[in-house]
């Protein structure tokens, strides 16, 4: 999502609030596919839906999440040589939690259309 330099400034802050201001939509999202580690998140986010943001951002996304019972610690794999990968699976609160979100901006959509 690259800026295009004719778009106005507030479509662009737009895009940062609907995208890396609320990375926990995209996550949550993410994690209904499969577990996933961090690193794994932000390559898949990008794959998926066409943005990234620092893998420390996804951390600090992940570790909320967690605290709020959105997402558990599944399974640590370790890969030869490497640090054991934490993977992540949404949990029954996730789920509602995303459905709740994409409940909302469905709502917003169609109030402004």
């Amino acid at each position: 999502m690259a800026k295009k330099s004719s778009e106005p400034l507030a479509y662009t802050r737009l895009v940062n609030k609907i995208t890396k201001e609320n990375l926990w939509l995209y996550i949550l999202k993410l994690l209904t596919t499969r577990k996933m580690y961090a690193y794994e998140i932000n390559k898949e986010m990008k794959a998926v839906f066409g943005f990234s943001t620092a893998t420390v951002t996804v951390y600090v996304v992940l570790y909320k999440l967690q605290r709020e019972g959105l997402i558990q610690l599944g399974e640590t794999r370790s890969v030869l040589g490497r640090p054991d990968r934490k993977y992540y699976e949404i949990t029954e609160a996730g789920t509602a939690a995303l459905h709740d979100g994409i409940t909302f901006l469905e709502d917003v959509v169609k109030k402004l259309t």
